[in-house]
């Protein structure tokens, strides 16, 4: 089975993992495809995700074949993470595996039976090999195909530490999402918050961080201190937030690997609100001081900081558009919370927030064309998108408090914190921004203040 490099992007370092994986790579490269047919230009197998309604496409994903019973287990736990993350997207349906007729092993050896799968409806087939390399790592061989064509639409092979193969099956259901759907993939993807528990006058809250379906979760701060609105930097792997720990409210930076933590700046008064520029050369914040909040722009290379705002009403909660040169922020310089878009060169700045009710809480998609941000009208609060000049708002959601809007990396899903008082409880959830797949995600504990990583390298 030849393997033809080139067809995946720079291999994904590992070594912040730990010093034990120095030097290791998460490796991809294209799998030939000796025994099935190639991928043909004109392959048609598609789902469409920008209109209101939605059908999910059926999708056989068969365990991953292993030749003894530890790389059979593998197989089956990868293939069960990629099913998982496929289906959580409410893009696919995965069909029942009892349902199938060729065996993982007939499918190793001999490739697809198309007539089997169409049996069952498939329209889409995934199938893949784990074997050991080496004593520690793993080899895994994916192939998606086309059963209405009978063709072959990607083949990877990966080679990972054995402990990263969760990696590896997110990282094969983004190559099954970006394929079918022509939208960049996000599960290869963390998700930092607001961990909060006790009672409702003594809150313990902690950061917390954790891949985006809930695994590897784990605590980063201890909850000594309070803290809010973790904010990814570009690398993925540092955090800026509001911390108490250091007297008056401060922005920190935080590795999320070696739990390395050092406070930004020495300024007068309560920093908040840190957003990361998409170089991850700056971060604009809010810096209350005497009774005004104005935003900053402060240069990590220079330490150097830049007024951005100056008078008297309330400028906060300031996000970056992909290119940088513009900011998205709430102010009520008009009398009432509303949403602004600043040139940060010239420092002119335009409303574009016009509905009924109180903005705030803006997010620019990494994409650039829309902007989330949370509206409250008439007692109930809600997740919305608008254009990046104001046009075409919707409301996504409603609730009693939905609130802290942050895309995932491809901008066509959102995280948020809902709060349900009958239930006592504040949770995090995920829809797409035409409205539709509205899901809990699992924490252990109350949760608040979300955001997405970017993919991982």
């Amino acid at each position: 089975m030849a393997t033809v490099p080139g067809r995946h992007p720079a291999a994904v370092d590992l070594s912040a993992a730990g010093p034990r994986l120095t030097r290791r790579t998460l490796l991809a490269t294209g799998v030939g495809a000796a025994a099935f047919a190639a991928v043909p230009a004109a392959a048609q197998l598609t789902v469409t995700i920008d209109r209101g309604t939605v059908k999910p496409l059926p999708v056989a994903i068969s365990p991953f074949f292993g030749a003894d019973a530890a790389r059979a287990e593998d197989g089956r736990r990868i293939a069960s993470v990629v099913g998982a993350d496929l289906e959580r997207s409410g893009l696919f349906r995965l069909i029942d595996p009892a349902a199938y007729i060729q065996a993982p092993a007939a499918l190793a050896r001999a490739g697809p039976r198309f007539a089997d799968w169409r049996t069952i409806n498939a329209e889409a087939l995934v199938m893949g090999e784990v074997r050991a390399a080496g004593e520690d790592d793993l080899t895994v061989d994916f192939r998606l195909f086309d059963v209405a064509a009978g063709n072959e639409l990607r083949g990877l092979r990966f080679t990972v530490p054995r402990r990263d193969w969760r990696r590896v099956a997110h990282k094969i259901a983004d190559e099954i999402y970006t394929r079918i759907t022509g939208e960049s993939g996000y599960f290869d993807t963390r998700i930092v918050y607001v961990a909060e528990s006790g009672p409702t006058t003594q809150r313990v809250k902690r950061l917390a961080i954790m891949d985006q379906d809930g695994a590897d979760h784990r605590f980063l701060t201890r909850g000594d201190a309070l803290v809010l609105t973790p904010r990814f930097a570009p690398d993925g792997r540092t955090v800026a937030y509001l911390t108490y720990a250091y007297g008056p409210p401060r922005v920190a930076l935080l590795d999320v690997d070696s739990g390395e933590e050092r406070v930004i700046g020495d300024f007068a008064g309560m920093t908040f609100s840190p957003r990361f520029s998409p170089d991850g050369r700056y971060l604009a914040f809010t810096l209350a001081d005497g009774g005004n909040s104005d935003l900053y722009l402060f240069d990590r290379r220079t330490e150097e900081r830049r007024r951005l705002t100056r008078g008297g009403a309330i400028d906060t909660s300031p996000d970056f558009d992909p290119s940088g040169e513009r900011l998205v922020f709430n102010s009520d310089r008009g009398g009432s919370p509303q949403l602004y878009v600043m040139e940060i060169a010239s420092g002119r700045s335009e409303r574009i927030s016009f509905g009924d009710g109180r903005y705030g809480s803006p997010a620019w998609s990494p994409r650039g064309d829309l902007i989330a941000f949370v509206n409250q009208k008439q007692g109930d609060f809600h997740i919305g998108v608008m254009r990046a000049d104001g046009r075409d708002a919707r409301l996504l959601t409603r609730s009693y408090m939905d609130d802290g809007p942050r895309f995932a990396p491809n901008g066509r899903v959102l995280v948020f914190a809902r709060t349900d008082p009958r239930r006592n409880r504040t949770r995090l959830f995920s829809i797409d921004t035409i409205g539709y797949n509205l899901r809990e995600l699992a924490t252990p504990l109350d949760a608040s203040d979300p955001d997405w990583s970017p993919l991982r390298r």
